[in-house]
């Protein structure tokens, strides 16, 4: 489902690109070795991606909403591989990427199975060894409910975040929460 009206204009403000830049991504990846190849899975209108640009190598985005794809292929690099897909059945091979990351998008997938099904998939595409991290909202505050309305919005538990990375076959994952927010990461065993 698309973002309504007031969460387009939120995420495409040059105030998120800056909290992007200065907060969310060096928080959430704190500690977080990338390696050369690295995957970001729904990046919207891509802040974050246009950050992680400059931090890897290689980065390969997915994203399921076509307009948003038309508009990452736009303004991104050409050295940015955008494709049109869904994080529950990515479209890459096992095993291709040292890092899968995902910021503040998993609330946007419907249900719990289908972001189950999406660890899974994250599980599948990372190089043995890989890292997958991330963050996602913890649904605070009239703000944040007032951008969702008419959204999906489906938040994770962040107590439950380790048990079903695990059953997704990834392995020790750590959740810790800062201000609105939760930060994650697990590995892929060798």
């Amino acid at each position: 489902m698309p973002m309504n009206r007031i969460h387009n204009v939120l995420c495409s403000s040059g105030w998120w690109s800056r909290t992007v830049r200065s907060e969310l991504l060096p928080w959430g990846l704190e500690g977080v070795e990338l390696g050369d190849e690295v995957l970001e899975v729904g990046p919207g209108f891509g802040a974050t991606t246009k950050v992680l640009a400059g931090r890897t190598e290689k980065l390969s985005v997915v994203e399921l909403d076509e307009g948003y794809v038309r508009r990452l292929r736009s303004e991104l690099p050409e050295s940015v591989s955008v494709t049109e897909g869904d994080a529950t059945d990515l479209p890459y091979p096992d095993g291709r990427f040292s890092a899968v990351v995902c910021f503040t998008m998993l609330h946007h997938i419907p249900t719990r199975e289908l972001q189950d099904r999406a660890f899974a998939e994250v599980a599948r595409v990372l190089a043995p060894e890989g890292t997958f991290a991330g963050t996602d909202s913890l649904g605070a505050g009239w703000l944040f409910k007032l951008i969702h309305v008419g959204d999906t919005l489906n938040l994770v538990d962040p107590g439950g975040l380790p048990a079903r990375l695990k059953s997704a076959g990834l392995s020790d994952p750590e959740v810790d929460l800062g201000g609105r927010s939760l930060r994650f990461r697990a590995r892929k065993r060798a």
